[in-house]
């Protein structure tokens, strides 16, 4: 009798399945490390586009954001290895390894005056696009016979008017009725 160990057919099923998933999950890390960092250097030549003298202050913290980025990945191999060679590995510790990456990689690049003069010609831009719908907006409530925002405020500055006057003529009534009560 032989003690060697003879496994199952379900086992080795089971040893199979554990090893193709153990792959795809490389395969998925892997291809999301790329798409990271296609992101990043996307994100880097867009504020370099349109960053005037801050470019090349911009490009190195987004190069710094890159750099985290690319860390958190190898953390991520690092530690999938460890977990093909039997490690216990948390879930949660990917997870972590992600947010922690991302909340770094993110103040690297938005502590960047590239980024404030990005983000400012956004708004702008943003602030001026709402005014130009906001004039559409009253011209078409006009033409359709609405009133509108500034209908009302005008309004009511007509009245805070009617009403100032009319307490100076009360004003001046009550000090003329006052003389001929005299």
């Amino acid at each position: 009798m032989t003690d060697s160990y003879n496994p199952t057919q379900m086992e080795k099923s089971w040893n199979q399945f554990a090893q193709r998933m153990n792959e795809e999950f490389l395969d998925a890390m892997e291809q999301n490390m790329e798409a990271q960092a296609e992101f990043v250097e996307s994100w880097s030549e867009t504020v370099e586009a349109s960053a005037g003298g801050e470019t090349a202050e911009g490009v190195q913290g987004y190069a710094k954001a890159y750099e985290v980025w690319m860390d958190a990945a190898q953390q991520m191999v690092e530690r999938a290895n460890d977990a093909l060679e039997g490690e216990e590995v948390e879930v949660e510790e990917f997870r972590d390894t992600w947010l922690n990456a991302a909340n770094e990689a993110f103040k690297e690049a938005m502590s960047t005056t590239a980024f404030a003069a990005a983000t400012g010609e956004t708004v702008s831009q943003t602030l001026e696009i709402q005014q130009d719908a906001d004039e559409v907006a009253e011209n078409t409530l006009h033409t359709l016979g609405f009133a509108t925002e500034g209908d009302v405020t005008e309004i009511g500055s007509r009245l805070v008017e009617l009403e100032r006057r009319q307490q100076a003529v009360e004003n001046k009534l009550d000090r003329i009725l006052e003389e001929l009560e005299e």
